[in-house]
């Protein structure tokens, strides 16, 4: 089983539209925070699988079709993937909040359908992202979590690991990844 970090996009991967109301629907508006390169990279390189779970309700709004959405996060992949961050998979909720969908955050049909198609082992995954939502789907799911808060919100929240960005964030996960070795000599040393 693998292991994946499942990362929202706007506000994470990309800046956020000026206002609520406003969306990401072109190429054009679609501007990467830096930082992110390096951040996937080094998840990347961690032998993580990282996949974006996005909610977009514009294709709803009619602000934007699925096939333009898709060929924008298609384009998203390569161009992070030229310099040496893959995406492993881009899915997303199409849909209006009312009625309610299992896909659209904070519910985990996302995670869960990734989940099953790249072969994850959720408990041993991360769902980061900037919103309580995205906590709650990577929580509902089975995953730990991470938060990416922005400049005005305060430093508190349910998540695992509370960030000011997406590299910060990943350098967090990582240390709380790595195995203790310190702690093992401490073991041995007091076992002997």
């Amino acid at each position: 089983m693998n292991k994946a970090a499942f990362l929202d996009r706007d506000g994470v991967i990309n800046r956020k539209a000026p206002t609520e109301d406003e969306y990401i629907t072109r190429w054009e508006e679609m501007h990467i925070i830096p930082g992110v390169v390096e951040a996937i990279a080094l998840l990347n390189r961690a032998g993580f699988r990282v996949i974006v779970v996005s909610n977009q309700r514009c294709v709803a709004k009619g602000l934007v079709t699925t096939s333009e959405l898709d060929a924008m996060h298609q384009r998203m992949c390569r161009e992070l993937g030229a310099v040496g961050a893959k995406i492993d998979g881009v899915y997303y909720c199409p849909h209006e909040e009312q009625p309610p969908c299992s896909c659209r955050k904070p519910e985990p049909g996302m995670l869960f359908a990734a989940a099953d198609e790249h072969h994850v082992d959720l408990t041993s995954s991360w769902m980061i992202g900037d919103s309580e939502k995205d906590v709650e789907a990577g929580r509902s799911a089975g995953c730990r979590t991470a938060r990416i808060l922005g400049a005005e919100a305060r430093a508190d929240g349910n998540a695992d690991v509370l960030a000011r960005s997406l590299l910060e964030a990943v350098h967090q996960i990582l240390r709380l990844e790595e195995p203790s070795s310190d702690r093992w000599r401490t073991d041995v040393v007091q076992s002997n």
